[in-house]
């Protein structure tokens, strides 16, 4: 008997955005804020549940979820429906046009303004601004630690295109993309592995690519199954994703179950020590899960739900566009609020500090949106326009057999 459900013709909303998506970038950017807020003032590793605040950098984890799922999809659905493929040099065009104005600008401010910073060498200026940063140790500068995670990612938008026309290939076999896509699980374990017998270090190699290979991933797989779902052209087994989205909060209470585990000793050291390999994999693959299930209850299931709706509202939206001026600008009103107040390090009341950091990281975070982000976008679209839409080609798309 097969198990996979039969194809049917792709409707309009298939192919559009998925607004509520867009709130997540938020959840994200709140979380790392947090995260970043409570070292700084020493709470992280000064109380009990300040350990809550320590494993807030799992809105790293949700970013790579979500950077996998939202940048795979379009390859998918292209196999899926019979759409063209995305031209790579308009997917790679739109990728510097979302990050690099804005980015250049923020480490400009940073090694100008920090006195941390002053005077910073040719070679911080070039590390920075190539996204190189990461690739040698202690070369973060004040204000700027936070983009070790987008330097990963960065280069997990250079790899992005072969690692699509390598899974999807020619014909829409969702079974087979899933498989090769969940290979990322085996790049990251090889690379935890060489961590475990001293080949590379937790100190450099843990901010590279391959340590974090199973996040994007995850949110590879996530595409796929949510596409095979829309177009009815995978295994029935994938509807248990539908089912979980149908109670978002048993998702979100095993999210926070799990993120409580993360909280032990188990997860490793939760200051700037350096983890052990074993300690390094538990966190990575505790944080996959939450990002996942913090994640299906949003992307999966009927998009007219009570969820979808909180989630795709103007506000949850709003703060969803101005997100990534938030991540980039909050490190330096962290910085600016410790300079004006001549406050030491790991002092300064959470509360009063994350208020704070908030209101400016916003502000930063409204003016780089509307005054960079959106203008240079906009420019950047009227010269490569998105191509009109494709009708789908008359044939069904091609499964996988039945096993």
């Amino acid at each position: 008997m097969s198990t996979t459900v039969p194809p049917s013709p792709p409707h309009p909303s298939i192919t559009g955005r998925l607004p509520a998506l867009d709130a997540l970038r938020a959840i994200g950017s709140v979380a790392v804020v947090a995260h970043h807020v409570g070292f700084t003032t020493g709470v992280s590793m000064n109380s009990q549940w300040g350990t809550w605040l320590a494993r807030m950098d799992v809105g790293v984890a949700v970013f790579f979820v979500l950077s996998g799922f939202l940048l795979f999809r379009p390859w998918a659905l292209s196999a899926a429906t019979g759409l063209p493929r995305p031209g790579v040099r308009r997917y790679f065009w739109r990728r510097a046009l979302r990050i690099l104005p804005a980015y250049w600008l923020t480490v400009l401010v940073c090694l100008i303004v920090l006195p941390q910073n002053r005077p910073a060498s040719a070679g911080d200026w070039l590390r920075h601004l190539t996204f190189t940063q990461i690739y040698q140790r202690d070369q973060l500068r004040a204000g700027l630690g936070q983009t070790w995670s987008l330097a990963t990612e960065v280069m997990f938008y250079l790899v992005l295109p072969l690692v699509a026309v390598f899974a999807v290939g020619r014909t829409w076999r969702p079974v087979r993309t899933l498989a090769i896509a969940a290979g990322g699980v085996l790049v990251t374990a090889g690379w935890l592995i060489l961590m475990g017998l001293g080949v590379i270090n937790t100190a450099v190699h843990t901010m590279w690519l391959p340590s974090y290979a199973a996040w994007f991933c995850g949110g590879i797989v996530l595409a796929v199954a949510h596409v095979a779902l829309q177009t009815r052209t995978g295994p029935a087994v994938l509807r248990v994703l539908d089912d979980l989205a149908a109670a978002p909060v048993a998702c979100w209470a095993a999210a926070a179950g799990l993120l409580a585990i993360a909280t032990t000793p188990i997860a490793g050291p939760l200051d700037l020590a350096e983890p052990t390999a074993a300690e390094f994999a538990v966190k990575l693959t505790l944080y996959l899960a939450v990002a996942s299930l913090i994640m299906i209850p949003v992307a999966f299931g009927e998009q007219k739900t009570g969820v979808h709706k909180a989630f795709g509202s103007t506000s949850a939206r709003w703060l969803g566009l101005v997100s990534y001026g938030l991540f980039l600008w909050h490190p330096l009103v962290i910085e600016m609020i410790y300079l004006a107040a001549d406050r030491p390090l790991f002092t300064g009341g959470l509360l009063e500090t994350f208020a704070l950091t908030m209101a400016g990281g916003l502000a930063f975070a409204t003016a780089s949106y509307y005054g960079i982000e959106r203008p240079i976008q906009a420019l950047g679209a009227r010269r490569h326009p998105r191509p009109a839409t494709a009708q789908p080609e008359s044939r069904a798309p091609t499964v996988n057999p039945p096993h």
